[in-house]
């Protein structure tokens, strides 16, 4: 409410300074020598003559436009809205002249002296000029109107792309969550059957074995909802799963790690490389004569590298590429740098960025 009434009384004021400004330029010299001539009372009430036939050409503006959005929308119909709007300001120009003109001339008998003389040609030209500044009024709210719904659109924008990258956030967040769904009922049966194995033939081993999937679990359970793990912590929790692997898979998987100690308090989404490593077992053999080498390490790109042999297995199981989609998207909602995934006829290579 406040900045309408600001707004009504700048665009007043700007209209009447400037009608001032150009009837110096229209009127002759010999018309504003009589003009001042004038007695002070006079010269007064023609200036709030003027101010309130301003103000009524502001009114007016403000009225059409209002009307009008509601009946003809810019966006809509611009070429009608233009043609209609400008007709409606120069008919409403021309009322208001009129009927000013007659308080006017009302006014000047009741002071008793009469304004001076402009020809008809000034008298024209002022008219023309009168219309002029109803338009510019007019496209001065016009563009005040355009600029407020462009920026509603744009907060409305904004507002949109901020709620969709919500929503990609949870969306990756329940991805997370199925596929570790997906995963657990497959990996603790897996790691179930060689418990029972291990302890039949080897008590010690069977467990340590149990150890280390308790840890595998743990880890699991404290930082599944975490968006960042140092890599230190994650390679903790590495161990432990390699040594599950290891005891699953025997001699048909190698694993290499080189981790530079510099990258270690550098952070990572937790569980990236159960998610790699996975996916590496799970599209390649793993046999003892040809084993699947699996290499793990750091970078002068303040990268952690998984790269791994290819080993096709004859009947290749389906893939809904949930897990590398994941890792994507969780990079891509933390703001760092994509992902990169390197495939050759030799190795399967995947680079993610460690995060400072």
């Amino acid at each position: 409410m406040k900045r309408s009434r600001m707004k009504r009384l700048l665009m007043i004021a700007f209209t009447c300074i400037f009608s001032y400004a150009t009837g110096f330029v229209i009127f002759p010299y010999s018309y504003w020598i009589d003009y001042f001539g004038m007695p002070a009372s006079r010269i007064i009430m023609d200036i709030l003559v003027n101010l309130l036939f301003y103000t009524a050409i502001v009114e007016l503006s403000l009225l059409v436009d209002k009307r009008l959005n509601k009946r003809i929308s810019w966006m809509v119909r611009p070429l009608k809205r233009l043609l209609v709007q400008a007709l409606y300001q120069i008919l409403g120009v021309l009322l208001i002249v009129i009927c000013m003109a007659s308080i006017y001339l009302i006014f000047a008998d009741f002071v008793g002296k009469p304004s001076p003389y402009i020809g008809l040609r000034e008298a024209f030209y002022t008219l023309i000029l009168v219309m002029f500044w109803g338009l510019m009024i007019s496209a001065v709210n016009t563009g005040d109107f355009l600029l407020k719904n462009w920026k509603a659109e744009a907060l409305k924008v904004a507002e949109f792309e901020i709620k969709e990258a919500q929503n990609k956030q949870l969306a990756a967040e329940i991805e997370l969550q199925a596929l570790k769904l997906q995963l657990d009922p497959h990996f603790v049966f897996n790691n179930l059957s060689v418990l029972s194995e291990l302890i039949l033939k080897d008590q010690q081993l069977g467990h340590e074995y149990t150890e280390n999937f308790a840890k595998v679990y743990r880890y699991l359970l404290i930082n599944s909802k975490k968006k960042l793990i140092t890599l230190r912590e994650e390679l903790k929790f590495l161990d432990a799963y390699l040594f599950l692997i290891r005891n699953r898979m025997g001699e048909g998987c190698v694993f290499q790690l080189n981790i530079d100690e510099s990258r270690l308090n550098m952070l990572i989404p937790p569980v990236t490389l159960q998610l790699f490593i996975e996916n590496a077992i799970k599209y390649n053999r793993t046999e003892e004569e040809d084993p699947l080498v699996v290499r793990i390490y750091s970078n002068d790109n303040d990268e952690l590298v998984v790269s791994n042999t290819l080993l096709p297995l004859i009947k290749m199981p389906d893939s809904t590429g949930l897990g590398l989609k994941n890792i994507r998207s969780r990079y891509a909602l933390l703001g760092e740098r994509k992902p990169v995934i390197e495939k050759d006829t030799q190795n399967f290579t995947i680079k993610v960025p460690l995060i400072k």
